[in-house]
């Protein structure tokens, strides 16, 4: 169903039956927004502390690892960076370098991050600020967005299997089924942290670090029109599928791997 994803995925343009993405552009020189009855996304993931330029867009995505090594002052840097950036709606998710944003480490001295740093950096993503800037924090939850006349279901959750001591990570498949669970069947726009198995999820020593788990939900997921990852930087790239009907995107910018991709969607 999918073609092969090595490392180094050269940057491409492709065009599926109700989607266009684009990957090689220079700056803000890209092609013309397609116009009424299409959304453009702008997908970004593990920017770790940085920022960079991006392109314009209707809505911006980032699938999480926000912050360098998970503390206030990093989030912070990110958050201002998001809040000043033009795309009407943003929607963002955690990852396992988060830690200042997993509840389950509050009160723990985990990575030299404390209780008030989790409220701290939980209060940053919920706002007046960000809300009146557009950005959405999703955590294992939806939002409808509306874009025209179109109203985009989108489920968000910063999950992954565990690697190394970080945030948000599940330890099997039985926790890993009792989260990818939650997502409802009918969503259309699906933000994780990590990759599905076998899909954009190819690491550096040629081992499939994506989820199985996840797999098996998106055969579930009949309406989900594209789904955003990150995690694995040195898979950064895009797939369509086979019917040109879902998009792929595995948007991690850390490590010079690529920029911001660029998805277009029909509202057909």
């Amino acid at each position: 169903m999918f073609p092969p994803n090595p490392i180094g995925h050269p940057f491409a343009q492709g065009m599926g039956a109700s989607s266009i993405v684009v990957h090689d552009y220079n700056g803000n020189d890209v092609p013309p927004h397609p116009g009424q009855g299409w959304t453009r996304f702008v997908c970004v993931s593990d920017t770790h502390s940085q920022t960079f330029p991006l392109p314009p867009g209707d809505v911006l995505i980032h699938a999480g690892d926000l912050s360098s090594w998970g503390s206030p002052k990093q989030l912070k840097v990110t958050v201002d960076w998001l809040l000043s950036l033009p795309h009407p709606t943003k929607i963002v998710i955690a990852g396992n370098h988060d830690l200042c944003l997993d509840e389950d480490l509050r009160g723990m001295r985990y990575f030299n991050v404390t209780k008030d740093d989790v409220v701290k950096a939980r209060s940053m993503m919920k706002s007046r600020a960000a809300h009146a800037a557009g950005l959405h924090y999703l955590e294992h939850e939806s939002m409808e967005l509306k874009t025209g006349n179109k109203i985009w279901k989108v489920y968000g959750s910063p999950a992954a299997p565990r690697y190394m001591p970080g945030s948000f990570q599940y330890e099997n498949r039985a926790e890993a089924e009792m989260i990818y669970k939650r997502v409802p069947r009918d969503t259309e726009i699906l933000l994780t942290h990590t990759p599905a198995y076998g899909i954009l999820d190819l690491a550096k020593r040629g081992t499939r670090a994506g989820c199985q788990t996840l797999s098996a939900t998106l055969n579930e997921l009949k309406q989900c029109r594209m789904h955003v990852f990150g995690h694995i930087h040195e898979a950064h790239g895009t797939l369509i599928d086979s019917n040109g009907k879902r998009v792929f995107v595995n948007a991690a910018m850390a490590g010079g791997y690529g920029q911001a991709i660029i998805v277009d969607l029909s509202s057909e």
